[in-house]
């Protein structure tokens, strides 16, 4: 493998950006590490390096800019460019020809109180070095430029060889000046995605993953339109939504570039993303109000830009392999996790012992292997004893309960909402030092539960919340948990003076421990649990990932919801994790295990039977319900597709029409297709070089045979169509 670094001209264009922020106090000083693979060795020759023979998206001529001397790194998925005033672009090299992807950009810039922002510098100096980093061998450049004698910056970036595609950026500024700078904030990594030839004013020339959490449950993959602007803050974006996973991406058809950090904790950064004419603009961004005296620095966090062709699903695999290397990734799911799940809340807080028990035959009957005790067992939140309205006789009734559900040859799991508590509990009254106070002392509100937050930070709060894991799974005989609430996601800053934080961030930084230590207790109770976290329609907090073996749909608002859910889940936990669909009947139509199936996700329902209790909004199993409930079950326990490996670089989830697919398992390929209505062609990527025999396994029936060179099949469908590609 080599990395290449040589000089080049460049173009003088200077692109001005609106950059919006929000939030951030704190430095941020970093450690190391990064990327590299096989070819570009061609393009080093000085014609290459000055423009000649580099194709953009637009086909637009790169011209010389004869004296602006620069620097190149690359390896055989990403080069990045420097001209001598520090600005940058990114090329995308996996393919036939190296794509242009955005403008000369300043990538870095620090805002200051009163006058214009440094963002242009003069570079003074550079090195290249081997670097020996904790994602193996790569190469590090560091670059040192000035601006107007006031302000030194220094950019290092990195490149690793097991990671190619991904530059990796430290940067940090230098008061050189005889005077205070007052700093308002900085951003770093910025970018100008272009737009793509004949398509400035296409609604759909771009695709977008934005990792951030909103109260509205928005979806997290979309086109951007003309006029698109979200700033992606990572830290509280109300009362009890918050956190997320630090990436924004967004790509054309021909490439696509991702920015993020990568710290080991969360930061109250943002990710602003914006679309205009000219193409759309990234970058992180960070509020931070501080002086920076003479000889003072300030030290930003370590982020990256990923180049890659395709969805976001490159980028996402390509984060989570860097963050496994600094022991952050999920866990192994036990056997147990992809098993099909009955929930009780069909019944909602109406559910009674009797209203469970009489369910659990036809439950067992039709395949299902789960059955979850969900929200309403408990006197309130917070104090997680058991209501005696549903279980008269206390612990012995939920006992009882759960030896029932094994003798029906299912698996007990039981609905539970840390971090939270309720006004007029006993956890509350005899403790309220764990909550989490805002600087005026006032506690924060779980709004979605009317609850108020405990500290994960505090000792006496995880001590108390590892007791109940261990009671609910080492007493009452549970093999699961699903833990519930976007509360868990992030959370706000606490100022109790009970705790003695070292900083009010303690509380957001030491989420992760708290949710682990849940983790760890439930599989110290029993070492093949399955732990569900299901944060609530939010984009998922990357630092809880160590915490749970089986991520949900999560509340899902459409079968899109659950598609493009599953998508990212599978990019982020690993092609082969357990991702649960949710309950169908929050799908479109109720009734859409096609979209649960076909992406490899684990089924789920909450149908109630053989009566509902509830006059309205009932679940009730009917006959009808039942026969298509019945095949959708039993094709699923047939391929198990959830235990296969979704081959997400296969499809473009925004530009394939129909949206595509692919999971590989035991030899055989399957593939799902949806749209509202479809007639024409289909492709079957990633057949290799055998011929298969392509049998449509909903409605049992032959499509024909694909092969090298013929992997198209002609199809007409409404909503989806499932195949499977089997070996002739």
């Amino acid at each position: 493998m080599r990395f290449i670094l040589f000089n080049i001209s460049n173009i003088s264009v200077c692109v001005k950006r609106k950059r919006r922020s929000v939030s951030e106090t704190d430095e941020y000083d970093v450690k190391s590490t990064t990327t590299s693979r096989r070819r570009f060795i061609q393009l080093a020759g000085a014609s290459a390096a000055a423009g000649g023979g580099l194709v953009g998206p637009a086909a637009r001529a790169i011209p010389s800019a004869a004296g602006a001397a620069g620097i190149t790194l690359a390896d055989d998925r990403i080069r990045v460019d420097f001209d001598g005033r520090m600005r940058w672009r990114v090329w995308l090299l996996d393919g036939e020809q190296p794509v242009l992807l955005t403008d000369w950009t300043p990538p870095d810039t620090l805002r200051i109180s009163g006058r214009p922002p440094f963002d242009v510098f003069s570079l003074r100096e550079h090195t290249r070095e081997s670097a020996d980093t904790a994602h193996g061998p790569g190469t590090r450049v560091r670059l040192r430029g000035s601006a107007d004698g006031q302000l030194e910056k220094t950019l290092e970036i990195e490149l690793y060889a097991r990671h190619p595609g991904l530059a990796a950026a430290r940067v940090s500024f230098r008061n050189t000046s005889g005077t205070p700078l007052p700093v308002l904030g900085w951003s770093q990594s910025a970018v100008r995605l272009t737009s793509p030839a004949a398509g400035a004013f296409q609604e759909s020339a771009f695709w977008s993953y934005s990792g951030s959490t909103h109260a509205d449950r928005r979806d997290w993959v979309h086109p951007l339109g003309l006029g698109y602007e979200q700033d992606n803050f990572m830290g509280m974006t109300s009362s009890d939504y918050g956190g997320g996973t630090p990436i924004a991406d967004v790509w054309r058809r021909d490439g696509g570039l991702a920015v993020g950090h990568l710290e080991l904790v969360p930061l109250e950064v943002s990710l602003p993303v914006s679309r205009g004419a000219e193409g759309v603009n990234m970058a992180v961004s960070a509020v931070t109000e501080r002086v920076l005296g003479p000889g003072e620095t300030l030290a930003t966090a370590q982020t990256f830009v990923c180049a890659h062709r395709g969805d976001h699903f490159a980028t996402l695999t390509r984060y989570r392999e860097i963050m496994a290397d600094r022991g952050m990734c999920s866990p192994p799911a036990p056997p147990s996790a992809f098993e099909p799940i009955w929930c009780a809340w069909g019944y909602e807080q109406q559910a009674t012992l009797d209203l469970i028990r009489g369910t659990l035959p036809k439950v067992q009957e039709l395949g299902l292997r789960w059955a979850v005790i969900d929200d309403g067992w408990q006197t309130n939140v917070g104090d997680w004893r058991l209501k005696p309205a549903a279980y008269p006789n206390g612990v012995a009734d939920m006992k009882e309960l759960v030896a029932s559900i094994r003798a029906h040859e299912l698996k007990p799991r039981l609905w539970f909402a840390p971090l939270a508590a309720a006004p007029g509990s006993d956890v509350l009254h005899d403790h309220t030092d764990m909550l989490l106070l805002d600087k005026d002392g006032a506690p924060q509100l779980v709004s979605y539960w009317n609850c108020f937050y405990l500290c994960p930070a505090y000792a006496k709060t995880a001590e108390y919340t590892n007791a109940l894991v261990r009671r609910f799974i080492g007493e009452w005989g549970f093999d699961g948990l699903k833990i519930d609430g976007q509360h868990l996601n992030g959370v706000a800053r606490c100022y109790n003076p009970a705790h003695q934080h070292a900083s009010p961030t303690d509380s957001q930084t030491q989420l992760q421990d708290f949710m682990f230590g849940i983790y760890q207790s439930a599989i110290a109770s029993n070492p093949q649990a399955v732990v569900e976290l299901c944060p609530c329609g939010t984009a998922y907090s990357f630092f809880n990932f160590r915490a749970f073996n089986q991520g949900p749909a999560s509340d899902p608002e459409s079968s899109w919801q659950v598609r493009h859910k599953g998508k990212t889940l599978k990019g982020l936990m690993g092609p082969g994790a357990s991702f649960a669909g949710d309950h169908v009947e929050l799908s479109q139509g109720g009734d859409d295990f096609a979209s649960t199936v076909g992406v490899g996700a684990v089924v789920s329902t909450k149908f109630t039977w053989p009566r509902d209790p509830k006059p309205k909004d009932s679940f009730l199993l009917t006959p009808q319900k039942e026969k298509l409930w019945r095949h959708w079950i039993a094709l699923y326990n047939e391929r198990r597709l959830s235990q296969g490996t979704y081959r997400g670089e296969l499809y473009d989830i925004g530009f394939d029409k129909p949206e595509t697919h692919a999971i590989e398992k035991d030899g055989r390929l399957y593939y799902a297709f949806y749209a509202p209505e479809f007639t024409g062609p289909v492709t079957l990527r990633g057949l290799g070089q055998r011929r298969y025999r392509v049998r449509d396994y909903f409605a049992d029936r032959d499509l024909g045979e694909v092969s090298p060179g013929h992997d198209s099949l002609r199809v007409a469908f409404r909503r989806f169509l499932v195949i499977e590609a089997i070996p002739a």
